[in-house]
């Protein structure tokens, strides 16, 4: 039984410096041409899957969408979920990096991006970025929807949601594909690598780059490797812990 992880492509505030977390912003040219490379290197390597998930957020959606052109599968069944989307970052989302450590402090910052447990500020209930009154989720509930998030808290939403509904499917031998966000698959990376808190805090997904795990019958990882030129997944890789440790994806 295998899985097939995909950090998204950068995204244009990637590029612009700026917490992102549910912010609805698109691919950078960078990031089609990363996810258009994903795609090839997955044709080239000759999976196929049945069914697809992703997020509700556009960068991990249009992801999807250019690896299915490039391998020729746009009609796949594809699962949208809010529980796939990246973690929440309250009210640092929109903000610039630089401009937020010397208001708070390099510390603050730190302590918000790099701890697994101390959420950035919440938004407020009347802000326009707070998702409860955001068209993607008019018909979700909306007291589940979160107003900031922890890594913690963002593992205790992707986890169940993996257990409940994806790894069934695995189990009946569907093969699946996810698209979908850096702190997203690092809750998926604690979870089947069974990470301590300190241990998945020093992981970094690279952007763009197929991360295939295996299992037994027991739903027990026996492999885990990234499809692609080692160098040009240590470059990406070295840029998301260069992002990770100033921002958020």
């Amino acid at each position: 039984m295998e899985l097939v992880l995909v950090r998204h492509g950068q995204s244009e505030w990637n590029r612009l410096n700026l917490f992102t977390g549910w912010h609805d912003v698109g691919l950078s040219e960078q990031g089609r041409r990363e996810a258009a490379e994903c795609g090839r290197i997955l044709l080239s390597e000759g999976y196929d899957f049945d069914v697809c998930y992703t997020s509700y957020l556009k960068r991990a959606i249009h992801t999807l969408n250019i690896i299915l052109e490039e391998m020729d599968r746009d009609w796949l069944p594809v699962v949208k979920n809010w529980r796939l989307n990246e973690r929440h970052y309250g009210a640092l989302q929109g903000l610039n990096k630089a401009e937020t450590a010397e208001k708070y402090g390099d510390e603050q910052v730190k302590i918000w991006r790099r701890s697994y447990d101390t959420p950035p500020p919440e938004l407020t209930e009347d802000d326009p970025r707070n998702p409860r009154h955001q068209a993607q989720y008019r018909y979700e509930e909306k007291p589940l929807l979160p107003l900031t998030e922890s890594l913690a808290i963002t593992v205790d939403r992707v986890v169940p949601y993996f257990r409940e509904v994806m790894e069934p499917e695995i189990r009946e031998g569907k093969r699946l594909l996810v698209s979908s966000h850096g702190n997203t698959l690092r809750a998926l990376v604690k979870y089947f690598d069974n990470l301590s808190e300190a241990e998945i805090m020093e992981v970094n997904i690279p952007t763009g780059v197929p991360l295939v795990y295996s299992f037994d019958k027991h739903f027990r990882v026996t492999g885990k490797k990234y499809l692609g030129d080692p160098e040009a997944i240590q470059a990406r890789t070295a840029s998301a812990e260069s992002v990770g440790k100033t921002g958020g994806k």
